[in-house]
C-alpha cells in the first residue's frame, strides 16, 4: 500500500482536487506507484490529505478518466498504467511482480502497521520495545562525542570482528555477568537481529528446525523463515521453557538449534529459573543440541539481578550468546554482539563481511568508550530507577481498570508485561479500533498465530500520563466488544 507524505497546499490558486490528481500523477509517472499498486481507500486518503472524501472522489474521477487507475472488483483501485506507458509502445516494467518474487518473505500485515505508525507523535505506543526517547542518555552521549572529538576519529573500516577496543571493553564488561569470552571470540554486530540474520546465513542449513519459545519474538521476524527454517515451538510453564518436552521436540524435528530468550524473555516477561537453566542445559548437552541464548534484556532486572546467564554456566561451548546496547543504552547506535567458539565467530565474521563490510566505526568507538569508562553501568541504574515507576504505574493502571477484564503477572525485569483477557475477542478488530484511537498495541497473535486473548504491553515507551490514559481507554473499547 503506497505511502503518503504529502498535503495540499490550501493557500495555492489550484484547486484541491487538482492538486491531488497532479500528486498521484508524478506518483505513479515516477514509478514510486507500480502499475498494479492498490490504492489506499477513500476514507484513508481523505485522511492522509486533510480533505473531505468528496474532495478525493473527484481527483480519483479525473485520474480514472486518463486511464491511470481502475477499479477492480475484490481489489479496490489500483493503478493500471503510467503516463509513460501512455506515449510508449513498450510496456513499463512490472515492479510488483519483481517485489512478490523475492526469497525474503513480508512482514505481517499488522507488523507493517506498527512500522508505520510508530512513528506517528499523535499515536500512544503501547506496545513499543524500546526505551522512551526521555531515558536515552543524551548528555551522556553528548559527553563521550566531546571526548572523542578530540582524537583522531576511526574514519574507515575495522576488522572483520569488529573494533578491538570495543571488543576488548565487552569482554571486561561480560565477566561482570559471569562469562568469560576473550575478545577473539566476539563479533560485533550491528544489533541482536543482524547476529540472527548471519546465524541463518552461516552455519545453519537451509530447512533445519529451529526450537524456540512459544510464544516468541522470533516468530514476528521472518528472518529465519526467510532461509527456509522451520520453526517449532515449546511449551512455557511458571519456571520458563519446559526441558521435557524440549528433548521430545528436539527428537521429532532433528532440531539444529534452541532459540531462547530466558532473561524478561520477549514477549511474555518471564524469567527463567537457575534450575530451570541448568536443566535445559542438560538436555541440550544430551541432546547434543546447540543453544542460542538471546540476552538483550538480561541487565535490565529492576528489584534484584536475575540468574547468570545460560553461557555463564556453559562449560562445554554449547552457548551462542547475543547481547546488544539497543535496549539499554540506545537503539541508533546499533551496536550488539555475538560471542561463541572462535571458528563460528569467524565464520560469522567472513559473512558480515560480505553484507556490510563491519558495523558503523564511529558507533563502535562510543560504545567502547561508554562500556569502559563507567558511564554505562551508571546509566543502568538511572534507567532501572525510571523502569520501575513505570511499572508501578503500568500495574495501578491494570489493577484499576482491567482487575475483572484480563489476569498478568507482575514483571521483575524487561519492559513488557504479557496481558491475558479473559474472554477472547477479534484481536484484529481490538487493534484496528485502538488504533483509531490513537492507541498503537501490539497483539498475541504476532507472537503466536493462534493466540486470540494476550497482548504485549511495554512499560517502558509511553509516559505515565499516556500509560494511564490509554489503558483506560483500551479498557472501555474492550468491554464493548465483550
Amino acid at each position: 500500500m503506497p505511502t503518503i507524505d504529502w498535503k495540499p497546499d490550501r493557500a495555492s490558486d489550484v484547486p484541491i482536487y487538482a492538486q491531488i490528481v497532479a500528486y498521484i500523477r508524478e506518483k505513479i509517472a515516477t514509478g514510486d506507484w507500480p502499475v498494479k499498486s492498490r490504492l489506499p481507500t477513500q476514507r484513508a486518503l481523505a485522511e492522509a490529505f486533510g480533505v473531505n472524501r468528496s474532495t478525493v472522489v473527484t481527483a480519483l474521477d479525473e485520474l480514472k478518466a486518463e486511464g491511470l487507475i481502475e477499479a477492480v472488483v475484490g481489489s479496490g483501485t489500483v493503478v493500471s498504467n503510467n503516463t509513460w506507458s501512455l506515449l510508449a509502445s513498450a510496456p513499463p516494467p512490472d515492479w510488483l511482480s519483481y517485489v512478490q518474487a523475492g526469497e525474503h518473505p513480508p512482514n505481517q500485515p499488522t507488523i507493517q502497521a506498527i512500522n508505520r505508525h510508530e512513528y506517528d507523535p499523535q499515536i500512544i505506543r503501547l506496545g513499543t520495545g524500546e526505551l522512551s526517547p526521555d531515558l536515552l542518555p543524551s548528555a551522556g552521549m553528548a559527553e563521550i562525542m566531546g571526548r572523542l572529538g578530540g582524537q583522531n576519529a576511526q574514519l574507515g573500516y575495522t576488522e572483520p570482528k569488529g573494533l578491538k577496543s570495543l571488543r576488548q571493553a565487552i569482554s571486561a564488561h561480560l565477566r561482570t555477568r559471569g562469562i568469560d569470552a576473550p575478545p577473539s571470540s566476539i563479533l560485533v554486530v550491528s544489533g541482536a537481529l543482524q547476529a540472527l540474520q548471519l546465524i541463518s546465513l552461516g552455519i545453519l542449513r537451509q530447512g533445519s528446525a529451529i526450537l524456540l519459545e512459544r510464544p516468541s519474538y522470533l516468530y514476528s521476524l521472518p528472518v529465519f523463515q526467510s532461509s527456509r527454517m522451520r520453526l517449532t515451538g515449546v511449551p512455557l510453564d511458571e519456571e520458563g521453557i519446559r526441558p521435557d518436552a524440549l528433548a521430545r521436540l528436539k527428537q521429532a524435528h532433528h532440531a539444529a538449534l534452541l532459540y531462547t530468550i530466558p532473561s524478561f524473555h520477549n514477549p511474555t516477561g518471564s524469567l527463567m529459573s537457575e534450575r530451570r537453566r541448568q536443566q535445559v542445559l542438560a538436555v541440550c548437552e544430551r541432546e547434543r543440541l546447540p543453544i542460542l541464548e538471546d540476552d538483550v534484556y538480561g541487565e535490565l532486572w529492576l528489584d534484584e539481578p536475575g540468574p547468570p546467564p545460560l553461557k555463564a554456566l556453559d562449560p562445554n561451548g554449547l552457548v551462542l550468546y547475543v547481547g546488544s546496547l539497543s535496549k539499554s543504552l540506545s537503539p541508533g547506535l546499533r551496536i550488539g554482539w555475538v560471542v561463541g567458539p572462535e571458528p563460528v565467530v569467524e565464520r560469522l565474521a567472513d559473512v558480515k563481511m560480505q553484507t556490510d563490510y563491519g558495523a558503523s566505526a564511529l558507533s563502535q568507538l562510543v560504545a567502547a568508550e561508554w562500556l569502559s569508562s563507567g558511564l554505562y553501568q551508571r546509566h543502568l541504574q538511572t534507567v532501572r530507577e525510571a523502569l520501575r515507576a513505570r511499572r508501578a504505574c503500568a500495574c495501578e493502571s491494570l489493577r484499576r481498570w482491567f482487575a475483572d477484564l484480563a489476569e498478568w503477572r507482575y514483571p521483575q525485569g524487561g519492559f513488557y508485561i504479557w496481558l491475558r483477557l479473559r474472554r477472547a475477542v477479534s484481536m484484529r478488530t481490538l487493534f484496528s479500533r485502538a488504533l483509531a484511537e490513537g492507541i498503537l498495541l501490539n497483539p498475541g497473535y504476532i507472537y503466536d498465530g493462534t493466540d486470540d486473548c494476550h497482548l504485549r504491553l511495554s512499560y517502558a515507551y509511553a509516559d505515565e500520563q499516556q500509560m494511564e490514559r490509554a489503558l483506560h481507554r483500551l479498557s472501555r473499547l474492550i468491554r464493548e466488544m465483550m
